[in-house]
């Protein structure tokens, strides 16, 4: 389920001061510069002082502001997350400076190696910095440790370290062995393709198809229908495959969670936190896939609940898309089980938790947030795997699912639910990508470049 006000409407415009940063260009490159940095600015002060999530207030920003083209929009967008991805080195810099704005644009762009070094280099020149920007240029960054090293160069009076790329306050609540760690860092502080999934189709086919289209597409990443497509954005409104239903776009980590769950063809399944639907699609699709691999009917269904209406509603047209049936709706409405108690062969709780595990595609959460993000969680997850519990009937399986990376929200509640409830243990999975069998599985970010994400799978026994 994630973050549930992930889908949350707003209609606010943002707005955007006509100078925010105050000097005068003296090139037509320089006045461009300062254009795209008075608007991303605004974009990046409105986040942090709305607290809300930068993909929501830039999709704002950009239906109100249709001037804008693609090349715009691209510089605009990635600047922006780059920002909040090196906020933890660039925050140390002397940000009470007017130019000091620039040098963290121009420093983006250096780290990213962004293909727009002209306005890059105008922000090196508006910034006033005394740094040699070619030579910062020449600079190999292609991993954490020549990154560092060019933040170093670029801003010699600070010391900065890995670990400053993630608040203090994470490693509180996940820690980890150093080797483990600096590879989690390496991974948040890069960017994650966009993963999908075929259904209906092969995906072999699929990926052919869209290579045509010009998309880095690629096939047979782990499962058979999971698709890499790549990093670069693309409008999914204009490809026939995402139109008919024939592609999801679904995270790695997330397709885990189906691949643990492994539907029968004939099973009844319950998806208690659906939200807009992604495991739920994908559940149903591991069950026709099966069915057609063993010549049988995929006669079994899956009734998807949630607490928001509009998710579910998003959650009907993405079915409707995909023609795919066997899935219905019933909405909590209260602390009542919506479905039936010993009733399932599967619950899958998806429950709503911190979305640390998510920061690679949202860097700026990891500053909005504070350690009550994952500290305040437990209580409520414990609450809605208990209830949710009831509805699996003996035999059954109960699967918890977080896209956290913290044991408080991850073992600990098992734990605590297993020592409530002695109907249920713990059934051991195998790791997906490394082949260990666990009792308990965190998929990390660094792992299959993908998001992070934890699961475990629990069947009723009496």
């Amino acid at each position: 389920m994630g973050n549930p006000n992930s889908l949350s409407p707003t209609n606010t415009a943002t707005p955007l001061t006509s100078s925010l940063l105050n000097v005068q260009p003296h090139t037509p490159a320089q006045k461009r510069a300062l254009s795209y940095a008075n608007t991303i600015k605004s974009l990046f002060d409105e986040v942090l002082s709305r607290k809300l999530p930068a993909d929501r207030i830039l999709a704002n920003y950009f239906r109100e502001h249709k001037k804008h083209g693609s090349k715009d929009r691209k510089i605009i967008r990635e600047s922006l997350f780059s920002l909040f991805r090196w906020w933890g080195w660039l925050k140390q810099q002397h940000a009470s400076q007017p130019t000091a704005f620039f040098a963290h644009l121009s420093a983006c762009a250096l780290l990213e190696a962004h293909p727009w070094q002209d306005i890059a280099n105008a922000w090196h020149e508006l910034s006033q910095s005394d740094r040699d920007y070619q030579q910062a240029q020449s600079l190999n960054v292609d991993d954490l440790k020549g990154k560092l090293a060019l933040i170093q160069q670029l801003f010699p009076a600070t010391t900065c370290k890995a670990e400053d790329l993630l608040p203090d306050w994470f490693w509180q609540v996940c820690p980890l062995e150093p080797a483990k760690q600096n590879r989690l860092i390496a991974a948040m502080s890069s960017r994650p393709p966009i993963w999908g999934r075929a259904q209906g189709i092969s995906s072999q086919t699929a990926a052919a198809q869209l290579q045509a289209l010009g998309i880095d597409a690629t096939a047979g990443h782990y499962f058979d229908d999971a698709i890499n497509l790549g990093s670069k954005s693309m409008n999914l409104n204009e490809i026939d495959l995402y139109k008919t239903g024939k592609i999801e776009i679904q995270d790695l980590a997330s397709q885990v969670i189906g691949q643990i769950c492994a539907p029968e063809p004939h099973a009844l399944w319950w998806d208690t936190c659906s939200g807009a639907g992604g495991k739920t699609l994908q559940l149903r699709a591991l069950m026709l896939a099966h069915a057609v691999a063993n010549s049988r009917p995929a006669s079994g269904h899956i009734i998807a609940s949630d607490i928001r209406s509009n998710a579910l509603e998003e959650l009907l047209k993405r079915a409707q898309r995909a023609q795919c049936d066997g899935i219905s709706i019933a909405r909590w409405t209260s602390d009542a089980l919506p479905v039936p108690t010993d009733h399932f062969d599967g619950v899958l709780v998806d429950a709503p938790c911190s979305c640390t595990g998510t920061w690679r595609r949202n860097p700026d959460m990891r500053w909005l947030d504070d350690i009550q993000a994952v500290s305040s969680k437990a209580a409520l997850q414990l609450d809605i795997l208990s209830r949710s519990s009831r509805a699996v009937k003996l035999g059954g399986q109960l699967v918890y699912a977080t896209c956290s990376l913290s044991p408080i929200e991850n073992e600990d509640v098992v734990r605590a639910f297993l020592a409530q409830h002695r109907e249920f243990a713990l059934e051991p999975v195998r790791h997906p990508f490394t082949g260990e069998e666990t009792d308990m599985l965190t998929i990390w970010p660094f792992e299959a470049n993908s998001d992070g994400m934890f699961v475990a799978k629990m069947y009723r026994s009496r």
